[in-house]
């Protein structure tokens, strides 16, 4: 039971049963102080008896497996996690986030970080609580970096201290909390998705146009103040009449109106035709339906005060006004700030160093890129494309054009209602976007194929609607991932949105394996991807192959079959002992989509469907004693399931049985013959829970003490892993349960004889371990590092950019990237070239010559300090008074790297002396 109310806490002390239901615990007489405590808590928060009672057996849960939890100090959070947990899974919510928060002093990332640690018997956190802290989650991260985003651009728009003439409602801290509180009003009754960071930005976009509108000259700094004064002479949007029609205005006064929105539009780099729609099909109309009026040049703050509190209430989440005190519980954590102000470290020579950005500029960034790229490019057949169209045996053009247009108009409904009803032409933008790159890959492929085969007749291949279909989606998902970049500031990659992959594939409505079989193609044909694009479809293609290919209804299961029906064959899809080979990338779209995949009961006839010849161009008859071929999509599904099953493992088992070697192929072999010929278990399932039985498996039989708990904790900290993956696993139809039920009720009974052997004298045989490669794709962005040893490294320059008139510049750097030296602009002239390279070329030779010789000890190495002319503090080295401030400084960090390097040699040298004694 829960804690009686305060005045009856002594009856309270001594009715409160144990967890076990047994006495109660040692620490019960320190829960005094703490059962009037929970009572107020819960009152504070007005929950209902319910929850108060699920929420105290919950705490006293948690107590017994974690003491700590019911320490006075981690007790009040631990009581609010408890009701937060409660009040979700019961649906009665009675309190919002923030009021949560602030009841027990904790800000948002704490919040978080504690309730996942709580969680430490997996059963605490449901994955309906999981949701809604990931959803509470992305809605902070937007808010947090749209609020900052906001803060500097308004200090950029308004002067500091304006002249004494201008009224005090007009003052920096009214404009802050007017501009602010309208656009959380807006974001709130326009959006339907919290976590766009995109769309939110423009919007704010809009909030700014119109507060710089109703602000006077003399408040504002260039180029507003000049855009505004424009305005205002060609009538003035500052003083409106309050019973005209505001959108009625704004129509007529469209030309000097957008004036502002294309300067704001400019200096964010945002595509002014969005905004612009934006502003007309979705702000103006909230203005409306707001009853938002001017009064003094300003909105009035109450009205709008007033309806974002009741929108505030109405979600019961977090209230985004305390951005304006800078409130302690919306701060971030300590921690991954710090983080980003070290140096990144590279581990992994494909990854590259990436220098941080505002998750605001670091998005628009990725979203100009994309449309200069695709600049070129038009949203129907180029005169290629028209010429290989015309040379099949039945002509795709207007199959082509039709699927395009139906799509367009899918699209754009699956949008709107995504988003909102007002956003459906940011929608049709977006895939009018994606189209032009669909265009732009297939051309691309085509050359390719081309080159490849010397034929173009590719009449099969062009006539293929599930090719055509993944392609177009595919193009379509980069457009949406560019838009969708994640708000974290701590994480680069693409956000999990409402729009996020695998939603491409309900609104095409196609099936993640045929959607898998077009992605290393496209990548390759298209190389100006960026590099967080490449990894979002890599990304994709993991979805897929751990996953989503395994779906009830996937054609892959009928492969599969197909594959295990073919006469004469091995009863497997992909041979083990191709498994320690090379993967080989020289297969194309044409092979996966056109590999048979008929019955091999059913008489052959006709051209054969290889893609390595073109079937139109030379057509055959296959012979009926002829074996049909084996499917080459599955041939590679399974090798690339098999790369990613094993490199899952090894990353796990690293974690858990590192003092355990002789374990991991035996684990390897039992994942591997699971996939292989008891792939029924994957149906519906995740390729990591196979791999986390069959780690239990083996450590069971091998008498290694390895529990699920253990496991799973690991498998939490690794990277892109979802809880709901060991929490909610199917154990028969429509009936899901943790990973421990599936274990003993599923893949035990499956696999019982199977995992007995390897406790026997005489084991299966080993699998083979798979050939781990390098990633095929190569990012033409990754910093390089100079042979011969040189700490230098050569990137292309790159983000960030501003983009003006088609052209890229540096924008104002970091202070961390503001020390980095760009050679690829106006940099000087070819003598600063040679004396690098005379450098460098003398550097080595005195490293030898200093080996051969033994000179004697370096100094020790000082911090460097690049601020003092004319010194190096390392050595107090003089430089010549004619060299450039780059000629010295460079000339430091050359001598700086000798003598690291004479000092590392000397050190080798003094051990292998050491040793040989």
């Amino acid at each position: 039971m829960p804690p009686k109310p305060p005045r009856r806490a002594g009856s309270a002390r001594t009715q409160r049963p144990s967890p076990d239901g047994g006495s109660a615990p040692p620490a019960a007489p320190r829960l005094e102080v703490g059962e009037a405590d929970f009572v107020v808590l819960c009152d504070a928060l007005k929950v209902s008896e319910s929850v108060r009672e699920k929420a105290w057996k919950t705490y006293e849960s948690l107590s017994a497996a974690d003491g700590a939890l019911a320490c006075n100090k981690k007790k009040k959070e631990t009581w609010g996690v408890c009701i937060f947990i409660v009040a979700i899974d019961l649906d009665e919510v009675t309190f919002t986030f923030t009021e949560l928060l602030k009841s027990i002093n904790m800000s948002v990332c704490t919040f978080f970080q504690f309730l996942k640690e709580v969680d430490v018997n997996m059963d605490t956190v449901s994955t309906k609580v999981d949701s809604t802290v990931s959803r509470l989650k992305k809605k902070y991260d937007v808010l947090f970096a749209l609020y900052h985003k906001f803060e500097r651009t308004c200090g950029l728009i308004y002067l500091e201290q304006p002249s004494s003439e201008i009224s005090a409602e007009l003052s920096s801290v009214l404009v802050l909390k007017n501009y602010w509180i309208t656009f959380l009003l807006a974001k709130g009754k326009v959006l339907q998705v919290d976590d766009d960071l995109v769309i939110s930005f423009q919007l704010l976009l809009c909030v700014l146009d119109y507060f710089i509108k109703l602000s006077p000259p003399a408040v504002l700094k260039e180029p507003y103040k000049s855009s505004v004064s424009a305005v205002t002479v060609n009538g003035s949007a500052r003083t409106p009449r309050r019973g005209q029609n505001r959108s009625s205005r704004t129509a007529k006064q469209l030309d000097t109106d957008t004036k502002i929105i294309e300067v704001l539009c400019k200096e964010h780099d945002c595509n002014l035709d969005e905004v612009k729609n934006v502003y007309f099909t979705s702000f103006i109309p909230f203005l409306n339906s707001a009853g938002i009026v001017a009064s003094n040049g300003l909105p009035e703050v109450e009205v709008i005060l007033k309806q974002y509190d009741e929108l505030y209430l109405k979600n019961k989440d977090i209230d985004a006004r305390l951005f304006l005190n800078h409130d302690e519980t919306l701060q971030p954590d300590v921690t991954p700030c710090s983080q980003l102000e070290r140096t990144p470290l590279k581990n992994n020579p494909d990854e590259e160093i990436n220098i941080p950005q505002t998750p605001v500029r670091a998005a628009m960034n990725n979203i100009q890129q994309l449309i200069m790229i695709l600049n070129s490019a038009t949203d129907k057949p180029s005169d290629t494309l028209i010429m290989y169209f015309n040379n099949c045996t039945v002509n795709p053009k207007d199959s082509i054009l039709k699927r395009v247009e139906s799509f367009d108009h899918i699209f754009k409904k699956k949008f709107a209602e995504a988003v909102g009803q007002g956003w459906a032409e940011i929608g049709s933008h977006r895939y009018k976007l994606g189209v032009r790159l669909y265009y732009r890959v297939m051309e691309s492929m085509l050359k390719s194929e081309e080159e490849r085969l010397s034929v173009q007749n590719f009449s099969k291949l062009l006539n293929d609607n599930i090719f055509h279909t993944s392609l177009l989606a595919c193009a379509v998902e980069v457009v949406m991932a560019t838009y969708g970049r994640n708000a974290s500031q701590s994480d680069s990659t693409v956000a999990e949105t409402a729009l996020s992959f695998p939603w491409i594939l309900n609104v095409f409505d196609l099936k993640a394996f045929d959607f898998y079989k077009v992605i290393e193609s496209f990548i390759r044909a298209e190389p100006s991807l960026t590099r967080e694009m490449i990894k979002h479809l890599e990304h994709c293609e993991h979805r897929i192959m751990e996953s989503l290919a395994w779906q009830s209804g996937s054609p892959l299961f009928d492969l599969i079959k197909q594959s295990k029906e073919r006469e004469g064959q091995t009863d497997q899809p992909e041979p083990t002992s191709t498994l320690n080979m090379p993967l080989q990338h020289n297969h194309t779209a044409a092979d996966l989509y056109l590999s048979p995949v008929k019955s091999p009961k059913k008489k052959a006839s006709g051209p054969p469907l290889s893609a390595t010849s073109t079937p139109d161009v030379q057509p055959a008859v296959i012979p009926q004693t002829q074996k049909p071929q084996k499917s080459t999509s599955l041939s590679l599904f399974y090798k690339k399931v098999y790369l990613l099953a094993y490199r899952r493992l090894h990353t796990l088992f690293l974690h858990l049985l590192s003092e355990h070697p002789d374990l991991e192929p035996l684990i390897w072999t039992l994942f591997q013959h699971t996939l292989q010929n008891e792939y029924e278990l994957m149906r519906d399932r995740h390729l990591d829970q196979i791999m986390m039985c069959s780690m239990y498996g083996i450590c069971k039989v091998k008498n290694v003490d390895l529990r699920f708990k253990i496991i799973v904790s690991a498998y939490k900290e690794l990277c892109n892993t979802n809880q709901e993956t060991f929490k909610r696993v199917l154990i028969r139809e429509e009936q899901y349960d943790s990973i421990i039920v599936f274990y003993n009720l599923v893949f035990m009974q499956k696999l019982k004889t199977n995992i007995l052997q390897y406790a026997s004298s005489r084991p299966p045989t080993l699998s083979p371990i798979p050939h781990i490669p390098r990633s095929p794709y190569q990012f033409s962005n990754s910093p390089r590092r100079v042979p011969a040893g040189n700490n230098i490294y050569i990137s292309p320059l790159k983000s960030p950019y501003k983009f003006s008139d088609g052209f890229q510049s540096p924008t104002k750097m970091t202070p961390r990237s503001r020390i980095l030296v760009s050679i690829g602009e106006s940099f000087g002239t070819s003598e600063k070239f040679q004396k690098i390279n005379q450098m460098l070329c003398n550097s080595e030779c005195q490293l030898k010559r200093s080996a051969e010789v033994g000179a004697a000890a370096p100094k020790p190495l000082k911090r460097l300090r690049f601020d003092i002319e004319g010194q190096d503090e390392a050595d107090g080295s003089k430089h010549l008074p004619q060299e450039s401030k780059f000629q010295q400084k460079l000339a430091e960090m050359t001598s700086t790297r000798t003598r690291m390097q004479k000092q590392k040699l000397n050190d080798g040298n003094d051990t292998s002396a050491s040793e040989e004694k």
